[in-house]
């Protein structure tokens, strides 16, 4: 290997690292873009009811992980009869 050959191995390589942190940086910055407009708000819902009160779901992320309670009014009774 010649010093030529050598000194251009080392332009190459300097030039490609500088495209690949430029191009990094690029993709790091529309993901963080992206993310913040899609972000997952908590959301409840009323899926059944129970004596009188509602089985309410509840989530606060994008996965499927779920917490489930009782919701019951002070209007309506406890137990149906």
């Amino acid at each position: 290997m010649t010093n030529d050959d050598k000194q251009f191995l080392k332009e190459f390589l300097r030039g490609a690292g500088s495209i690949g942190i430029i191009v990094g940086i690029i993709i790091l910055g529309l993901a963080f873009l992206l993310r913040n407009g899609t972000e997952l708000k908590p959301s409840a819902e009323v899926v059944d009811t129970y004596k009188g009160c509602d089985i309410v779901r509840w989530t606060a992320s994008n996965l499927a992980e779920y917490k489930y309670f009782l919701y019951c009014n002070n209007t309506r009774p406890v137990y149906e009869k």
